[in-house]
């Protein structure tokens, strides 16, 4: 069985202790030479333990062959535009269900005047400790962090207008050609569920 664009799809983070983290359903997009695109629409929600929160905008996020990072690109009204999950080991599991472990660590491009930066690095300075994350992955993180910042802050893609307006646009037809599924599943409630992390 392949991956079909509307197909839905579930997100699994948790922490590199075990802990269980967020959780997102999506639906499948398509893949670029980038990786797989997935898609989240307005009010579908994000739950952790002890929290849920539904989308306020539409969003994207990519799942890079890498394994080390997950992008979400947030459509306005959201002031973070991209949120970048720093990570390890993020692989699909079967074809409709992907897997990571959150490293801390986050590149943000705002909207306003905050412009890009790295968040975070107090709580990732805390867990290499407490967990005990291995010497290699961290040096291994710390450089793509780096690297990655510097290709949001150049816009170089994906992390570009056309790539992020095209993945958009991809949204908006697969959810017009599902949306009479969607009603027959219970609408959005039934694909409940969005990537975006919290501001």
């Amino acid at each position: 069985m392949e991956r079909t664009a509307g197909m839905p799809v579930r997100m699994l983070w948790q922490k590199w202790n075990g802990a269980p983290h967020w959780e997102h359903d999506c639906i499948y997009l398509g893949s670029d030479q980038w990786g797989d695109w997935v898609g989240q629409d307005v009010g579908w929600r994000s739950e952790r333990p002890g929290a849920s929160m539904p989308a306020r905008s539409r969003t994207l996020s990519l799942i890079p062959p890498s394994g080390d990072h997950v992008p979400t690109f947030n459509a306005p009204p959201r002031s973070y535009a991209i949120y970048i999950d720093m990570a390890w080991d993020v692989r699909w599991d079967g074809i409709d269900v992907v897997r990571g472990i959150d490293m801390d660590l986050d590149v943000i491009r705002a909207r306003d005047e905050r412009g890009t930066w790295i968040d975070d690095e107090d709580e990732w300075e805390e867990h290499r400790v407490r967990y005990a994350y291995p010497a290699d992955i961290v040096q291994e993180l710390e450089a793509r962090t780096a690297a990655i910042a510097a290709d949001v802050r150049a816009a170089r893609a994906p992390y570009d207008d056309a790539t992020i307006d095209f993945w958009h646009r991809r949204l908006d037809e697969v959810r017009a050609s599902t949306s009479t599924a969607d009603d027959r599943l219970g609408g959005p409630d039934a694909l409940s569920g969005a990537a975006s992390a919290p501001e």
